[in-house]
């Protein structure tokens, strides 16, 4: 028996296509019912529904319609629905020559909002009804020792509320490594019987050692390829839920999962990767000349002291540079030596925590990138103290140092400020994910959640 359910990417692209078309659908109702001139699209101004999508593409991805945790839940999502739709209809509005001239009767602009947010917020109820239902999760079985075993399922529900693991064979040694709590342990090893007893749709091989697997497991697992079934290897489902790469996990044939030269030696990507540099840069710097003179009264007011300060870090093969920051905290805040900052931090001063929020902090490095010390976009350059720390304790944390370091990342829009050890390999999981996969669709990724980042004061 065949379960029915959506990998995680048909489920993003559902979601996309739907929301597009319950737009399109909800402008072509409203404008024919009511009659409305402003929203009616003819042959004349077909390209008029190409930019409203487009807005609405742009701010929905700003506004993360398509974070999966949040899309099933309807009391996350709905108020981002309501942002975004405001956003996209006030753009619409203040771009008059591709878009309609603004009509007489201001009633119609209230009819083109309700368009296009109810559609939306309709839709949305439905999928969260329907498609989220139980009915159309993936059953997984797992196959490991039990580190890995908990691992996995860490990461599935950090990443998913669709994939259903229904239990684990233990191939470790001892066979109680630790405790695998709240999954069934099967001990029999009847592999093609659990699949279907369990309507099992999947099995994940969470084992480093292909030597722990018995032969019968080993033998069935043949079979069940030869039948066409979906077995798939535990780092790779990691990766893909994820968007990091477990590099704790990783043994000898690690050059399996760094084809990092892929990227790196593509001329045409990095010529791109400069020019963006440049222009963005310019721009940033620009913006932050016209924020200044708020930055300087904010400085003296709740800062005291020298506004710009300079420190040592780690570029583009392990080599120094100055980078350049507004301060965000006290003048001596590392009298005691170099430490990490933690949350509600006391060093970091009342203006200081507004200019780690938004960012603003950080409009001085766009110099490091015009000289070409750092990248819009990378890793986040980190100090030699804690490289040298880090790079003892964690496996592979030299490697993100093969690319510049970047103004955003990754790494940043991703996860939390880095305070501890913990905090640093997670860090380096999304670093090592987008020196493999960088590309321009995923920098245009990450200029997008940059944006999402300041716009809901993320920043630390």
């Amino acid at each position: 028996k065949s379960s029915i359910h959506f990998e995680l990417s048909e489920r993003k692209l559902l979601l996309r296509i739907f929301d597009l078309l319950s737009v399109v659908g909800g402008v072509f109702l409203v404008s024919n019912f009511f009659h409305l001139d402003y929203i009616t699209v003819t042959p004349e101004n077909w390209y008029w529904i190409i930019v409203l999508l487009i807005y609405l593409t742009f701010f929905a991805n700003v506004f993360e319609w398509y974070d999966l945790l949040r899309s099933s839940k309807y009391d996350q999502i709905a108020p981002n629905i309501i942002l975004a739709c405001s956003v996209t209809v006030l753009f619409y509005l203040l771009t008059p020559r591709i878009t309609p001239v603004l009509p007489e009767s201001r009633i119609q602009i209230l009819y083109f909002y309700f368009a296009i947010t109810i559609p939306i917020l309709i839709w949305r109820w439905a999928y969260i009804f329907f498609i989220t239902s139980p009915r159309y999760h993936k059953n997984v079985l797992l196959i490991g020792n039990t580190n890995e075993v908990n691992v996995m399922t860490e990461a599935i529900g950090e990443a998913t509320s669709s994939i259903n693991v229904i239990g684990f064979i233990n191939t470790g040694k001892n066979g109680k490594a630790i405790e695998v709590s709240a999954l069934e342990e099967f001990k029999d090893f009847r592999l093609k019987e659990i699949i279907k007893e369990n309507n099992v749709s999947e099995v994940i091989v969470a084992s480093n050692e292909s030597e722990d697997i018995a032969k019968s497991i080993f033998d069935d697992l043949i079979h069940l390829l030869e039948s066409g079934f979906t077995i798939r290897e535990f780092t790779q489902v990691y990766e893909e839920i994820t968007n990091r790469i477990p590099v704790q996990h990783i043994g000898k044939d690690f050059y399996r999962y760094f084809p990092f030269s892929r990227s790196n030696q593509n001329k045409l990507y990095l010529l791109y990767h400069r020019l963006m540099d440049i222009v963005l840069s310019i721009i940033g710097l620009a913006l932050g000349l016209v924020l200044l003179p708020i930055v300087l009264i904010g400085n003296v007011m709740g800062n005291r002291g020298p506004l710009f300060y300079s420190q040592k870090r780690v570029g583009m093969n392990n080599e120094l540079f100055s980078i350049y920051k507004l301060r965000s905290m006290v003048t001596d805040a590392e009298k005691d030596g170099a430490k990490w900052s933690q949350k509600n931090d006391p060093r970091i001063t009342s203006f200081g925590k507004f200019l780690r929020a938004t960012r603003i902090d950080e409009f001085p490095q766009l110099f490091n990138v015009l000289r070409g010390d750092m990248s819009i976009i990378g890793p986040r350059p980190e100090r030699p103290e804690f490289v040298k720390m880090l790079t003892e304790k964690l496996p592979f944390y030299q490697a993100r140092h093969v690319i510049k370091p970047g103004l955003t990342g990754w790494a940043q829009v991703n996860a939390d400020y880095g305070s501890s050890e913990a905090d640093s390999l997670q860090k380096l999981q999304y670093d090592l994910y987008y020196i493999k996969h960088r590309s321009f669709i995923l920098d245009l990724r990450i200029i997008i959640k940059t944006l999402s980042t300041v716009l809901f004061f993320r920043g630390r």
